[in-house]
């Protein structure tokens, strides 16, 4: 049941994951009524929501956790090296209880419209329950990865089995044990469930239309020598992360480590393969960090994909199962690494098919799925289509700015914003880890930490010079997405139908997604907007 125990604050943040978490902790400390709703009857956002089985996190537990109080670091104790989507959810909700954040989160109230009202310099929430509450600023913490990719397969509506999906799965275990089951995609989700299910499953057929390159995760209970080691210098551990573009991805055979600076094509083929085996053998996402023009240079890229393809090959053990297995087509890393923990080895027992359509149509008969003449009956189908990511579920709330402008048609043609975090027209409203940020490629709980501390800080020294209205200019606007566009197209990302640039969700525009140019880049430029006077911003005081 919906329940709002506030109408008038400061701040509202929609979202209570780890970001609006965050966000909610930071603003109160500095003095500020703020609020957090969320549709969720828990806090946890993503790690709420997505509770299917295998789901677990691909950066190590003792980096995809809160730097921003070194008590909670020390007290908390992590199971494993990479944390279960049930740990992650009972860490969410243990940090809300020692910050005493409750009070302040409205949960199981889902906003549909947000208004800014020109006349007073506030916002208008509506909630789904009528609820309306006025704030001056409003932070939208609503998740990267957060608005499912709905299918529209043909024939959908008359599949008479039960249909599962990994951005939505049941409370309740499901029990597959004597089911003939299938799978449609081949994303992380896919790989983690495909994983888990193919242990129980009387026969699970795989439907693949791009295959992934996935890596070993290695996940295992945490080492209490490692956990000693970081915990004891937590501090120099959080700098290193934040001086790497990729935080959060420098541990190696858990040591921290820099990305090389050498070319991957000025080394000999000996040395390269053994940088390469050693982050592979590490587990987890080690492979990012290792020479920087596998992410510039075809040729470099070509050295890494062909290295992981061989071990695809290795792990599967039907040479024609493993040959539609190997990603092609596109560079390695241009889609997101997925972690596994024996996806590949799946594809070696008895009960586990692979069917590929990349050129072929799906549709849905009354017992199955249809391919290619072929019907495979099915008493589940579990959809593992992934998000419409980054600006998905921004766009799936009603947000009218400034003379009643709607981000809808503002975004009509990519999602435009000034650093990632405003965007034209709509006043005193923030995006955390949103699009035109570096979250794709950066360690998203620091960001998030981040991107608090630079809200915090501008609407602190808007109220102590009476200002009660900020917003980017078009022209900022466009200098960032200019930016944006020209440092992602020296890279190999628009090579690749990835989720990074929105080619996964058909007619989307990829202008303005996400941010390549690096965390050092973007933290001094974002720094820089306090430091210059808000420069390329508009800030005025309300008219009454």
């Amino acid at each position: 049941m919906e329940v709002v125990t506030k109408k008038d604050v400061d701040v509202v943040i929609v979202g209570a994951g780890f970001a609006g978490l965050c966000a909610l902790h930071k603003l109160r400390k500095q003095g500020f009524n703020a609020m957090i709703i969320d549709a969720g009857s828990s806090v946890g956002g993503t790690w709420y929501w997505n509770r299917y089985p295998g789901l677990r996190v691909d950066i190590e537990s003792l980096e995809y956790s809160f730097s921003f109080s070194d008590e909670l670091q020390q007290e908390w104790e992590w199971s494993e090296r990479y944390a279960s989507q049930a740990e992650l959810l009972r860490y969410l909700n243990h940090v809300a209880d020692r910050f005493d954040l409750r009070k302040d989160i409205s949960l199981n109230t889902r906003v549909v419209s947000a208004i800014f009202d020109d006349a007073t310099d506030k916002w208008t929430i509506e909630t789904k329950g009528g609820n309306q509450i006025k704030a001056r600023y409003c932070v939208m913490a609503t998740g990267f990865l957060s608005a499912p990719n709905k299918p529209n397969f043909s024939g959908l509506d008359r599949y008479e089995g039960k249909q599962y999906f990994t951005t939505k799965w049941p409370d309740e275990k499901v029990d597959f044990s004597d089911k003939r089951v299938g799978v449609i995609g081949t994303g992380s989700s896919g790989v983690q469930v495909i994983t888990e299910i193919g242990k129980e499953a009387e026969h699970l057929t795989v439907f693949q239309r791009t295959p992934s390159f996935c890596v070993p995760l290695r996940n295992c209970p945490l080492p209490p020598e490692y956990e000693k080691s970081v915990k004891s210098n937590y501090a120099e551990w959080r700098r290193r992360e934040r001086e790497e573009s990729f935080g959060g991805w420098i541990s190696v055979n858990y040591k921290p480590v820099r990305m090389v600076t050498k070319s991957a094509l000025e080394v000999t083929a000996e040395e390269r393969l053994a940088l390469y085996e050693d982050r592979y053998q590490s587990g987890g996402l080690a492979l990012y960090n290792v020479y920087p023009d596998v992410y510039t240079d075809m040729e470099a890229n070509d050295t890494l994909a062909e290295f992981l393809r061989d071990k695809i090959r290795e792990r599967v053990n039907d040479p024609d199962v493993a040959e539609l297995l190997v990603p092609t087509g596109y560079p390695v890393l241009g889609k997101r690494l997925c972690g596994d923990s024996g996806y590949y080895e799946t594809y070696n027992q008895g009960n586990v098919s692979l069917v590929d359509v990349r050129d072929e149509s799906i549709e849905f008969t009354t017992k199955g799925i249809l391919v290619k003449g072929v019907e495979y009956e099915l008493d589940s189908v579990v959809f593992a289509t992934g998000y419409d990511a980054l600006s998905g579920a921004l766009l799936r709330i009603d947000i009218q700015g400034s003379g009643g402008s709607k981000l809808k048609e503002h975004w009509k043609d990519g999602a435009l914003t000034a650093l990632g975090m405003m965007t034209a027209g709509f006043p005193n409203m923030f995006f955390l880890n949103g699009p035109g940020s570096p979250s794709p490629l950066y360690q998203p709980v620091l960001l998030c930490e981040e991107q608090s501390d630079w809200v915090g800080a501008w609407i602190m020294d808007m109220r102590n010079k009476g200002l009660t209205r900020i917003e980017p200019t078009e022209r900022l606007e466009e200098e960032w997405v200019e930016h944006s566009t020209k440092v992602i197209n020296a890279t190999i990302f628009p090579k690749a139908a990835s989720w990074y640039v929105g080619k996964n969700i058909p007619g989307k525009p990829s202008i303005g997604l996400a941010y390549f140019g690096g965390i050092i880049e973007y933290r001094k430029r974002c720094a820089e907007v306090l430091s210059s006077g808000f420069k390329g911003f508009k800030l005025s005081a309300a008219r009454k």
